[in-house]
């Protein structure tokens, strides 16, 4: 699979590039450990970014809960100041049970959706790719995911999840809840563009998913789709309904090679379509700007059941510090060498306990970081 970040084209158009800092750059880096299980995996991803030799610069912040504790606000004014200064952002995850009475503007939650707004993150790139040594841990049978490569492109800082009014109020005597979808026209254009010129550079298949029956944002959505489609030729456009593609998803995964969708909709069928690559501990993600700056985290949660005991999978994030070094410094070769060491760690048959299988060799998360640097070329 190969995609890469969004860039402006002197036409003012978005396309696919890696923004290659001069090499004179100091290439700064904000880490986020987050909660639960997120400085366990962080650590390891650091260590194998530090080993690789780059002269990259990292500083450490607070995010979510951690930072609720330290300062009552998820998203400390610290934090946003040195997110704005660096070149891209590292996290591990946020939230727990912990945090879940606080007021709504506390939860950790909030600190991811506030990042995300503040920096203008508004594309995710969330690949699924099945390995082959992780066939059998699928939840489906080999034949029908092997070969497993998906991108599903997902628009980040719009819909549902920001759109106001929102709120819980009392209305003739009962609780009343409400909240807003909404996208604009160019919201919708530029997280297009997104995915057509990522699927160009793969297998040139883009598939658009909406609710057009029954939600009106939804059928702008597919509009502006359809009258972006003349402008990539190259690229064949389908439009699916999303109850219908999250039953494609798991009934045959591999007609897809780039899905765009909203914020919501993408939440949900990203997820879905990680555990069809047998864990969702394997998989990294991009959110990015306009302009290459991303931030890179697992697809997966906090796992706060887990956390403190060596047992969590930090591949998925050494792979997100992969994508940050594709696409934000466009250092392919540094990438290659991190994606690399992760498929010889698999092909020795080292796993955590989420893709354990007979006949593996059961490692805790330090030592399956000690396995990746060991083989990283």
């Amino acid at each position: 699979m190969s995609s890469a970040s969004p860039g402006k084209a002197a036409n003012g158009r978005f396309q696919v590039v890696c923004p290659i800092l001069r090499e004179s750059m100091v290439k700064k880096i904000c880490i986020l450990p987050g909660d639960g299980i997120g400085p366990e995996i962080t650590a390891q991803a650091v260590r194998v970014l530090e080993a690789l030799g780059l002269g990259l610069e990292m500083e450490t912040a607070l995010l979510g809960g951690a930072a609720v504790d330290a300062t009552g606000d998820p998203y400390p004014e610290a934090t946003r100041q040195l997110a704005s200064q660096a070149d891209a952002v590292l996290l591990g995850a946020v939230g727990g049970p912990k945090w879940d009475t606080l007021p709504r503007e506390q939860r950790p939650e909030r600190g991811l959706l506030g990042i995300r707004k503040h920096l203008n993150l508004f594309a995710n790139l969330r690949p699924a790719v099945l390995y082959p040594e992780l066939a059998n841990a699928s939840t489906l049978k080999p034949e029908i995911v092997s070969g497993l490569d998906i991108l599903i492109v997902r628009e980040l800082t719009g819909d549902i999840y920001f759109g106001q009014p929102r709120g819980i109020e009392n209305r003739n005597g009962e609780r009343f809840g409400f909240n807003t979808m909404h996208y604009t026209e160019s919201e919708i254009r530029r997280i297009g563009r997104v995915a057509f010129e990522a699927a160009r550079r793969r297998n040139r298949k883009v598939c658009s998913v909406d609710k057009m029956n029954v939600l009106e944002t939804t059928q702008l959505w597919r509009d502006v789709m359809n009258e972006l489609a003349p402008e990539y030729p190259d690229v064949t456009l389908s439009h699916m309904l999303v109850d219908n593609a999250a039953m494609q998803l798991v009934r045959a995964p591999r007609q897809f090679d780039v899905m765009v969708t909203g914020n919501m909709f993408g939440d949900i069928l990203s997820d879905e379509a990680s555990m069809l690559t047998g864990s969702i501990g394997m998989l990294p993600s991009a959110s990015l700007d306009e302009n290459g700056k991303g931030l890179y985290e697992p697809s997966h949660g906090s796992a706060p059941d887990i956390a403190g005991q060596d047992v969590a999978n930090p591949l998925a994030t050494i792979l997100s510090a992969a994508m940050m070094l594709r696409y934000t410094f466009g250092m392919e070769d540094a990438a290659c060498r991190v994606e690399n060491a992760v498929k010889k760690v698999l092909a020795k048959g080292l796993r955590t306990g989420d893709i354990f299988e007979p006949g593996m060799t059961r490692v805790g998360t330090e030592q399956m970081g000690d396995a990746v640097l060991a083989v990283l070329g």
